[in-house]
């Protein structure tokens, strides 16, 4: 499962010209913008290379249609047919004709090439503003032929960001519990995917209940759950090299620890003399500090970007809500006050919102507020749904959905979902079973 790191070859240019491109990120996607992504122009000899390795035709239309499918799941942005194309991809590459791609309503055009060069695979590619007629950036890379589809999510993540201000989240991963079987015996997996669902591997045999895992911020390790004899413990894996070590054995505990922002802690909620509170390990020394010390029900911590606080969910006002506390369980204070049962808050990357789930007349909402409760927007409603997170950028939430059963447990469904942070392109993200408790990890290629 080894990544092979991408070598950037060219540094990015991007000319300030007074460009007429405009993406509106905080409409979602009301008006996305057109924009043509030409097919990777590619010779003969490498193409006859890259056939013999890779058992693709073609890799640079194959590269192309890897950005044009995640511009497209953004919501943010129009992929025009490429029937309606009016240039060759090798000529369009070096000189586009500006105006055919205005012809066919293009704004933006991203035209490169692949080539075989010391067996490794290199890709350059451009992004243009066809209404000023100028270059926006320039990019190369080498990495090995395998590594094609994060070529194509890197792609993405550059004119993404170049268009919108923003970083992206395309060259990412999600963690997920993979499930099969009736609802009243479930086999779940832990699984990892691309962020567009391609590259779907599972982790665990599913001889043991898995739950809740959560990427490290900072690298590509994950904590989970286990059921272990019956006992609930705490594992640490690593996915780069597969290697797995037990945190420890924690009675009482429901949910996985989510790390620290640097991830040298864990933060929890287990119960211990009969009362759930919030602890934190230091992964170094396994020094265990109790963080809340309250007769009520806390659990479902998460730590804002900067550490310095925490945000929780508590039933000691009476029923279920959302407090904000500094890192070291002083100034707790209640931040939810509408009108149903609040839980799983999850501070944003960006660290200007909290995502929740809520449960209100029989229903289940996902939703964000500020973090001092103001604002409070939901963006979905369902029979039931939970466990959001956050992209790495702040722009997109997933989660997952269950559908309705009947009482002998037939027909029941566990998806994923996501939806813009606006409350606009809520989408199935498809995975090979069905699918729980995902987590999104960082950007692979900082």
């Amino acid at each position: 499962m080894k990544r092979y790191i991408l070598t950037l070859l060219l540094i990015c240019i991007q000319f300030n010209s007074y460009a007429l491109i405009e993406v509106d990120i905080t409409r979602g996607n009301l008006d996305p913008l057109p924009i043509a992504v030409s097919p990777l122009s590619i010779d003969n000899q490498s193409k006859k290379e890259f056939e013999k390795i890779l058992k693709k035709k073609d890799i640079g239309s194959e590269i192309s249609v890897v950005v044009e499918n995640n511009l497209k799941a953004s919501g943010l942005f129009n992929p025009l047919s490429k029937d309606a194309f009016l240039q060759e991809p090798d000529i369009a590459n070096l000189k586009p004709r500006f105006e055919d791609w205005a012809l066919i309503k293009a704004q933006a055009l991203i035209t490169g090439k692949v080539n075989f060069v010391d067996e490794k695979l290199r890709v350059e590619f451009r992004l243009w503003d066809v209404l000023a007629g100028k270059e926006m950036m320039a990019l190369a890379f080498t990495t090995v032929p395998t590594n094609w589809r994060r070529v194509g999510h890197i792609i993405t993540d550059k004119v993404y960001e170049r268009l919108t201000g923003e970083k992206g989240y395309f060259d990412t991963r999600i963690i997920y519990v993979a499930e099969e079987g009736p609802k009243t015996k479930r086999i779940k997996k832990l699984a990892i995917m691309d962020q567009d669902g391609s590259n779907n591997k599972f982790l665990t045999l599913g001889n043991e209940l898995v739950l809740t895992p959560r990427f490290n911020p900072t690298n590509q390790m994950v904590t989970y759950l286990s059921y272990f004899k019956n006992l609930p413990r705490v594992y640490l894996l690593d996915i780069e090299t597969g290697m797995q070590e037990v945190v420890g054995d924690f009675p009482g505990m429901t949910f996985a620890p989510r790390f620290s922002p640097n991830g040298k802690k864990i933060i929890m909620s287990f119960a211990k003399d009969g009362n759930s509170d919030i602890y934190t390990m230091d992964l170094e020394n396994r020094i265990v500090e109790k963080i809340t010390n309250h007769p009520s029900i806390d659990t479902s911590p998460s730590y804002s970007p900067d550490g310095k606080y925490i945000s929780f969910n508590s039933d000691r006002s009476g029923y279920q809500q959302i407090y904000v506390m500094n890192s070291d369980g002083s100034n707790v204070k209640r931040i939810s006050f509408g009108k149903g049962l609040y839980g799983t808050p999850v501070w944003s990357p960006r660290g200007d919102l909290i995502a929740f789930t809520k449960l209100h007349k029989g229903k289940f909402y996902i939703g964000v507020m500020r973090t001092d409760g103001s604002g409070e927007r939901l963006l979905t409603e369902n029979y039931y749904q939970e466990a959001p997170s956050w992209s790495p950028n702040g722009r997109v939430l997933i989660f997952y959905r269950e559908t309705k059963s009947n009482s002998k447990g037939e027909g029941f469904t566990a998806k994923l979902w996501s939806i813009d942070l606006t409350g606009y392109n809520e989408r199935l993200v498809k995975t090979p079973t069905d699918a729980s408790d995902p987590s999104w990890s960082s950007l692979l290629s900082n």
